[in-house]
């Protein structure tokens, strides 16, 4: 599972059956459905006929003084892990490999011919997938060359490249520290070779430690490690050992999920049959031991950065996470690819045929939208930020002229009584409790229109 959600392979269709990214829900056993908030409004509500306004959004000129990254998402993978909900392909060639770099080369040129792209440095970029570290050192040097043919490089602040231990090599390490990625994030998800067996995973832990040997030689700003609470097959002990051998590598940053199962996964599929019958943690057992992991954490100088992520250092910053989450704009390149500019949001095509048929017939690859209202956008920035575990009412104030502790007074003093968070003056802050099952919290703040609906 991937710090960033903008390659998650989404339809369009609704259901009558609520999600808990949109229901307000006293989570219990794991069940089918998105959990993990990434986005507002949900996405079952972008639009295929709203897929132009993107084009008209671009063809303005701006001065826009807002942020602006690149996700570049990286669809390949070894194989598909049994909890993966993201638009991934494991079977694809080399020549296939290239075809796709040159067709997100050429997407990157069409976006740089707009006025509203037009001069505009980049902030930060991120390679999410799938697995970016599958490219070979020759493909990546390929790709890295291409971007910098079309954007300036000298305003950003932060590269992300996530990685697989397996796909790694010492020689493949130190062309991604060379070509300027300050932090890398390595999928290790658990330390058991058992666990990472029955989910999927297509790496096992002496491959984790192999290429931790590499990362910490080639000196990059800052690694971070993913870990997964509550997957398939994991046990109390299990998940101990990963806190302690997470610890002993002494990472950065440390990003903790709890397990979740979106409609299309194996997992979901296996369930839906009657045929998972694997040990699925419930959601109470994936909060507790995810609060281990922060306790342990804290213990040895670890502080919060969000609900999710441990820092080593208080000056280690999540750029892309938290420029996004106060409404930067984003390029979202690739199949299947999200991004969000002046306040449109939009999905690129998810099918390989037609991503790559409309680059080559020059046109951007964009198959649905949505614009966002100004009540969206101060919406959508106020839930994703109290993932950070406090906001300020300032901000908001200064932002969007709205006071947010009287607009959403009764839902924060109905959480305030729940022990979820604590109201002061001028800002909200979280408690443990309300920071494990903050995404539970978040449909509460939403418009009664995309409450009870399906997800994407």
């Amino acid at each position: 599972m991937h710090s960033n959600t903008n390659s998650k392979d989404v339809g369009t269709e609704n259901s009558n059956r609520a999600e808990p990214a949109t229901t307000p829900l006293e989570l219990t056993e794991t069940t089918l459905g998105s959990v993990f908030v990434s986005n507002y409004p949900p996405f079952s509500a972008w639009k295929k006929e709203l897929a132009g306004r993107v084009q008209k959004v671009l063809c303005r000129s701006t001065s826009n003084d807002l942020p602006l990254g690149l996700y570049l998402h990286i669809p390949f993978c070894r194989k598909r892990c049994n909890f993966c909900y993201f638009r991934v392909y494991t079977q694809k060639n080399n020549s296939q490999i290239q075809r796709y770099i040159e067709s997100l080369s050429h997407e990157l040129h069409l976006y740089q011919q707009f006025p509203a792209i037009q001069n505009r440095a980049l902030k930060f970029i991120y390679f999410g997938g799938g697995t970016p570290s599958l490219l070979s050192v020759h493909q990546l040097d390929t790709l890295f060359e291409k971007i910098r043919n079309v954007f300036d490089w000298n305003s950003i602040s932060e590269v992300t490249f996530e990685c697989e231990p397996g796909t790694l090599s010492e020689a493949k390490v130190v062309a991604i520290q060379a070509f300027g990625v300050t932090r890398l994030s390595l999928g290790v998800e658990s330390f058991n070779d058992a666990v990472l067996q029955v989910n999927g995973r297509a790496h096992a832990s002496k491959e984790i430690y192999r290429s931790l040997l590499w990362i910490k030689q080639a000196g990059f700003k800052q690694l971070n490690i993913d870990l997964i609470s509550g997957m398939v097959g994991e046990t109390q002990d299990s998940w101990r050992e990963s806190v302690r051998k997470t610890i002993d590598v002494n990472p950065d940053s440390v990003t903790i999920y709890q397990m979740e199962l979106p409609y299309n996964t194996n997992f979901s599929t296996e369930l839906t049959n009657g045929i998972l019958t694997k040990q699925l943690p419930n959601w109470d057992t994936k909060r507790v031991w995810h609060d281990y992991a922060i306790e342990e954490l804290s213990k040895v100088g670890y502080s919060f950065s969000s609900a999710y992520t441990m820092v080593k250092q208080s000056s280690t910053r999540f750029v892309y996470r938290d420029s996004l989450w106060h409404g930067a704009d984003l390029i979202g390149a690739g199949v299947s690819s999200f991004g969000h500019l002046d306040g449109v949001h939009y999905q690129n095509e998810s099918s390989w045929e037609k991503y790559l048929h409309r680059i080559d017939r020059d046109e951007l690859p964009v198959s649905r939208a949505f614009a966002t209202s100004a009540t969206d956008q101060l919406t959508r920035e106020m839930v994703l930020q109290l993932k950070l575990g406090c906001i300020d009412n300032s901000y908001f104030q200064n932002k969007f002229n709205v006071n947010i502790l009287n607009s959403y007074g009764d839902t924060f003093r109905e959480l305030e009584q729940q022990q979820m968070l604590n109201i002061y003056s001028t800002r909200v802050e979280l408690t443990r409790e309300g920071l494990l099952r903050v995404d539970s919290l978040l449909p509460l703040f939403y418009s009664p229109e995309y409450q009870h609906r399906r997800y994407t």
